[in-house]
């Protein structure tokens, strides 16, 4: 005769809190699809059942405590499967190996997200800007109302599963459900297909989108829309939209971050005599002196005159590069005065470059 307290290792007077536990305790050790091919695990795991399918049903413990057998219980008490067995079962075997009792109700889902790259100016960047943008994306079919079938069809029970949504297989000593090939575990097929969707119960459409781009945005800048993005699965909510900022490059400006960089020509007497000019920024023409001797390269700062940080009121600099701009055809009269002057000039050039040679040459022998 089967102790059936000693196979789960509790006393006689084991609560049933006491007996679920060292049943759960066992079943996960001796699972046979834990121990694969093991013939004393999967034998024991049975012996586990049994005791536990006994010990768990008040009346049968009484029974089996009293005359020390379950024969004569009545008619079914030897299967494993007994009342409470498959609620336990499943609590602890569902996650790993799918629903053995029943049909699962479809979860919840929040629907996909989606992605749209988005070119803008640098002006819009610099100052933000408010956009209408088309996002295509699933909705629900309207002439079907998301059914999927025809207007006053419906669809049919699968006659794989006979609606249950699962195909249940036997492995061993029990079975296992799972999920409908042929209808998905939806439980029910689409035999008159709504025209307009073609059975889908969702048709591509174009949703208008106002976006509001904030100003300081930079390439790689990411925007989200929170429920913009495609329908839930089962009742969940949308998904969000990402946009993805693109900002196209100016003829003129150039941008570092918050900076700004603009590259101004300067005639040869503008930079050798000095100057007072206009210099473009985003924000409008700004006066700028040039003073006498200026080189080539010289950069200059204008404050606050850059693009906005995102998120901040502070503002980068435009900094306003010069360079010389030689021009490549004279007249007779600017080569006339160039020449004068590049003989009242002698090689002073050459001799600042020579002394500056003889300098370092000099330092590097003492």
């Amino acid at each position: 005769m089967k102790d059936y307290y000693e196979i789960l290792g509790v006393s006689r007077d084991a609560s049933e809190a006491d007996i679920k536990k060292a049943y759960r305790q066992l079943a996960m050790k001796y699972h046979p699809d834990r121990n694969p091919g093991n013939k004393e695990y999967e034998e024991k795991f049975k012996e586990i059942n049994e005791a536990y399918s006994c010990l768990s049903d008040k009346e049968k413990r009484e029974y089996y405590d009293r005359f020390g057998t379950t024969e004569g219980i009545g008619q079914g008490f030897g299967s494993p499967f007994g009342t409470g067995f498959g609620d336990v079962f499943e609590d602890i075997f569902g996650d790993f190996f799918g629903t053995f009792t029943g049909r699962r109700r479809p979860r919840p889902t929040k629907g996909n997200d989606l992605r749209y790259d988005l070119d803008i100016t640098l002006m819009e960047a610099a100052f933000g800007v408010e956009k209408n943008i088309e996002i295509p994306r699933w909705e629900d079919c309207i002439s079907c109302r998301g059914s999927g079938s025809a207007p006053g069809k419906s669809p049919s029970v699968c006659p794989s599963c006979k609606g249950t949504g699962q195909i249940r297989m036997q492995q061993g000593f029990f079975s296992i459900a799972k999920t409908c090939g042929k209808c998905n575990g939806e439980g029910k097929i689409i035999t008159h297909p709504c025209k307009e969707c073609e059975g889908l119960g969702k048709v591509k459409i174009y949703k208008t989108v106002n976006l509001k781009i904030p100003a300081g945005v930079d390439t790689g800048s990411r925007l989200r829309l929170s429920g913009e993005g495609e329908m839930g699965f089962n009742g969940g909510p949308r998904g969000d939209l990402y946009v993805y900022i693109n900002v196209q490059e100016h003829p003129i400006f150039k941008r570092d971050g918050n900076d700004i960089y603009c590259d101004i020509p300067l005639s040869f007497p503008q930079a050798a005599l000095g100057a007072e000019i206009e210099v473009p920024t985003i924000y409008g023409n700004e006066k700028l002196k040039i003073p006498a001797g200026t080189s080539s390269g010289k950069a200059f700062h204008l404050k606050g005159k850059g693009i906005q940080k995102l998120g901040s009121n502070y503002k980068g600099d435009q900094i306003v590069r010069v360079f010389v701009d030689v021009p490549k055809t004279l007249t007779p009269r600017q080569r006339e005065l160039l020449e004068e002057f590049a003989k009242i000039s002698g090689d002073e050039v050459s001799k600042s470059f020579k002394n500056k040679l003889k300098d370092l040459f000099t330092g590097a022998e003492k």
